[in-house]
């Protein structure tokens, strides 16, 4: 097998491509701390502080991007999800890697070995085992705390059940932790009424809060519970992530008592029952999210689970999920009306993952923007599939045109990962060479101050005020 150059083109001025734009990283970005305001990080793992050991753990093990690089490359599902070593795993990766050339898994592979692990060679299989060993070494000393210290990151928000008893949390808030770790309260089992394993999850809900839950004002009364339990730990975020049309339809409360009560005694609901209930929901959950000065997120547009043989031999986040065409504005439209006409439209972050509907969500979101508070409906980063290069750049541009980049929130890594906090670092290069290249072309002002301090506003002080963690 040929092997590809092996010095690594990660320079100090990597995407950086004016001595402005090496200015405003340098000078203004890179030293910001990080705010990681979503993602999929195991609290109990922060909590327990143990070094992971091994980078196939640590990096490998449950990175959906990265296994379909595999698998597209032809890897054999045991390497990739199944009962290979971690070495071999590994290798498999190394062999992958030099033909990611113009996926964005070239880039982060490269920055992340460099900025975790000192190394400046190109993964590949000729370097594979001594670049293995080295990370592994690094690693029996570096636990997930050390980790998120290293990379300078204040906040993570991890996403949660309404059902998890918080103990993790509970333990890092006690413990003399750099990073803060705050649960978001993430409701997506609460919607699926058509599901079979929904009566379960409710027997489960009711466990947690003392009581059955038999009607639907006993599901509205757990709700209240949970979220008071979140809130009094810190929680100060919410998420939803189903998948499908986002719809709102009219509803009266006494429809939705007979549809709740239907599906408690077993029968099938049609899909407007079902999203009358999702709708009742959706409208109660917002309100609730206002009443205790939450940011709601809605990340929409996903299609999951596409390959069923995969899925039940791996399970769900496989990595066979798809960008979506869902209709979805139209119902957003509504919603948001809805807790707005009432003023209880609490701050609000919506993330898109298909880039033809970049420009239909930046311009709802700003429809809502009311109360005084800057930025209060934020067209979110670019996700997922789309935060790449060419996914981050579209989204800042098209943010900048439709609304206000200055009152952007920036980066989060949405990642299971304690090796995926380089990314805030991608974000920022990109978004100082965008401006740079502007001040370059005469369409801003030269004056990098000022627009160097916007930049450490979307960096971390945007966020910071936005969210006003405790």
């Amino acid at each position: 097998m040929s092997s590809i150059e092996s010095k690594n083109f990660i320079t100090d001025n990597f995407l950086l491509q004016s001595k402005e734009a090496e200015i405003l990283y340098h000078d203004y970005a890179k030293s910001m701390p990080i705010i990681d305001y979503h993602n999929h990080l195991s609290a109990k793992e922060i909590a327990e502080n143990k070094p992971i050991n091994n980078i196939t753990k640590a990096w490998l093990s449950e990175d959906h991007y990265k296994w379909r690089g595999m698998r597209a490359y032809g890897i054999e599902e045991k390497y990739i999800s199944g009962n290979a070593t971690l070495e071999e795993k590994f290798q498999k990766w190394a062999e992958t890697v030099p033909h990611t050339l113009r996926n964005p898994l070239f880039h982060w592979t490269q920055l992340e070995l460099k900025r975790y692990f000192d190394v400046d060679d190109i993964l590949q299989p000729k370097n594979a085992s001594d670049i293995y060993n080295k990370a592994n070494i690094i690693l029996e000393h570096k636990t997930p705390a050390q980790l998120l210290k290293d990379m300078n990151v204040e906040v993570v928000c991890t996403t949660d059940d309404p059902t998890d008893d918080l103990k993790y949390h509970k333990e890092i808030a006690k413990g003399n932790f750099f990073t803060k770790v705050y649960p978001t309260f993430r409701p997506d089992a609460l919607f699926f009424i058509d599901e079979d394993n929904f009566q379960n999850y409710l027997e489960k809900l009711g466990t947690c809060v003392g009581f059955k839950i038999e009607t639907y004002n006993d599901l509205l009364k757990a709700i209240d519970n949970r979220i008071d339990f979140f809130h009094e730990n810190g929680c100060q975020l919410s998420d939803y992530g189903i998948s499908g049309a986002f719809s709102f339809l009219e509803f009266t409360k006494e429809e939705v008592f007979v549809i709740f009560d239907q599906s408690l005694q077993g029968d099938t609901l049609s899909e407007m029952e079902v999203q009358k209930y999702r709708s009742s929901l959706l409208l109660y959950l917002g309100q609730k999210y206002h009443e205790k000065g939450w940011t709601q997120q809605y990340h929409l547009g996903v299609i999951r689970n596409n390959n069923s043989r995969l899925s039940d031999l791996v399970g769900t986040d496989a990595g066979c999920d798809s960008i979506a065409d869902y209709p979805i504005i139209e119902g957003l439209s509504k919603f948001l009306n809805a807790l707005d006409r009432t003023n209880q439209l609490a701050k609000t972050i919506t993330y898109n993952l298909n880039p033809a509907q970049n420009e239909t969500f930046a311009t709802m979101m700003g429809n809502f923007n009311t109360n005084g508070i800057p930025g209060k409906m934020q067209w979110g980063t670019a996700w997922w599939f789309l935060d790449q290069k060419d996914g981050m750049e579209k989204q800042i541009n098209v943010l900048s045109n439709m609304g206000l980049l200055s009152q952007f929130i920036g980066m989060l890594t949405d990642s299971r990962s304690f090796l995926s906090f380089p990314r805030h670092e991608y974000f920022r290069r990109i978004l100082c060479n965008i401006i740079a290249e502007d001040v370059i072309n005469g369409l801003l002002p030269r004056d990098l101050d000022f627009l160097g301090n916007m930049i450490k506003d979307i960096c971390y002080n945007n966020a910071k005020k936005y969210f006003n963690f405790k």
